[in-house]
C-alpha cells in the first residue's frame, strides 16, 4: 500500500508515483514500497529565511499543517511511532512539490525525523526521484535536523547527516539550544547552517545573559565555518543586537509569517 497525500486541488497523489524515477534499489525496498496508509491530509506551509546583507530570500523552510489548518505541533502530536517513516516521507515529497508548484527559486528547508529515516542512502533516492519528477533542483535542498527531538541512535542520526553532506546537500541544526544536544551535535560534525532557537533570541536585547551565550555561539560557529539564523525574531530591537553580533540570517513573524501553499514576500523595512 503506498503513502497518499491531497493536493492544493483535492485529488490524491502516491509516493508510488515516484517510483518510476528511483533506481533498482528504492524500488527493492521494501519499507520505500510497501509503507503503510498515511491518513492525516496535510498540506505545506513556507515561511522564508532571510539574508539581511543582501536583502533577499536565502531559502523557504518547509512547515507542515494539517489540511483543515491544524499546526505542526497538532499533526505531529497525532503521528503514530508506526507512522514515522511514512510521514517523514511524504512531508519531503509534498514539500518538492509544493515548492515547484509555486515556482520557489530559492533553497528549500525540509526538517527530517532522524529516528524515522531507516536507511539514509536508499530512503533519500525516493526524495531525489521526486525532485527529479516535478523538476525542483536538489542542490537547493536543506535537510535541518532538529536539537528539539529527542535522538533515539545519536550515531545513526550522524551516519544519516554525514550521508546528505556527502551528496552535496546543505545541512543544518535546528531550534539550537532547545534542549537535547546541541553542543554534542556541533562537535560530532559541522553543519552548513545553525539555526538559534527562540528562547535564545527572545527578547536578546534586554537580556545580557542570553547575549552572551548567543556571542558564545556566533564565536564558535565563526570558527567552525557555520553560518547562523536566528530564529523567532519578532521585534525589530531583537534583530538589531543580533546584527550587531555578526548574525546576517533571519526567520521569524517581524518578516514574514508562514504561508499557507504560498511563498511570502518579506518585509524589509528592519533590514
Amino acid at each position: 500500500m503506498a503513502v497518499l497525500y491531497p493536493t492544493a486541488g483535492g485529488g490524491e497523489m502516491y509516493l508510488s508515483r515516484f517510483f518510476a524515477d528511483a533506481d533498482q534499489d528504492v524500488k527493492g525496498c521494501i519499507r520505500c514500497r510497501d509503507t503503510r496508509p498515511f491518513a492525516i491530509p496535510l498540506k505545506m506551509a513556507f515561511q522564508p529565511i532571510v539574508d539581511l546583507d543582501a536583502r533577499t530570500v536565502f531559502a523557504y523552510e518547509a512547515l507542515v499543517r494539517g489540511a483543515n489548518g491544524a499546526s505542526a505541533a497538532e499533526v505531529l502530536g497525532a503521528v503514530k511511532p508506526e507512522d514515522l517513516y511514512a510521514f517523514d516521507q511524504t512531508c519531503r515529497v509534498l514539500a518538492i512539490e509544493t515548492a515547484q508548484r509555486l515556482g520557489m527559486d530559492a533553497h528549500l528547508s525540509i526538517n527530517f525525523l532522524p529516528n524515522a529515516v531507516y536507511e539514509p542512502a536508499t530512503c533519500i533516492r525516493l526524495t531525489l526521484a521526486a525532485a527529479h519528477k516535478v523538476g525542483f533542483p536538489p542542490e537547493r535542498l536543506i535537510f535541518e535536523l532538529t536539537e528539539s527531538e529527542k535522538i533515539q541512535n545519536p550515531a545513526h542520526a550522524l551516519r544519516i547527516i554525514k550521508d546528505y553532506q556527502q551528496r552535496g546537500f546543505l545541512t543544518a541544526i535546528d531550534d539550537f539550544g532547545a534542549g537535547y544536544s546541541g553542543l554534542n551535535l556541533l562537535a560530532e560534525f559541522q553543519p552548513h547552517l545553525v539555526k538559534l532557537d527562540m528562547a535564545l533570541t527572545r527578547d536578546i536585547d534586554r537580556d545580557a545573559v542570553r547575549r552572551a551565550i548567543v556571542s558564545g555561539v556566533v564565536g564558535t560557529c565563526q570558527a567552525l565555518g557555520c553560518k547562523i539564523v536566528a530564529e523567532g525574531v519578532e521585534r525589530p530591537e531583537e534583530l538589531d543586537t543580533l546584527r550587531q553580533m555578526g548574525v546576517t540570517l533571519f526567520q521569524g513573524y517581524l518578516l514574514a509569517r508562514p504561508g499557507l501553499e504560498s511563498l511570502p514576500e518579506p518585509d524589509l523595512r528592519y533590514a
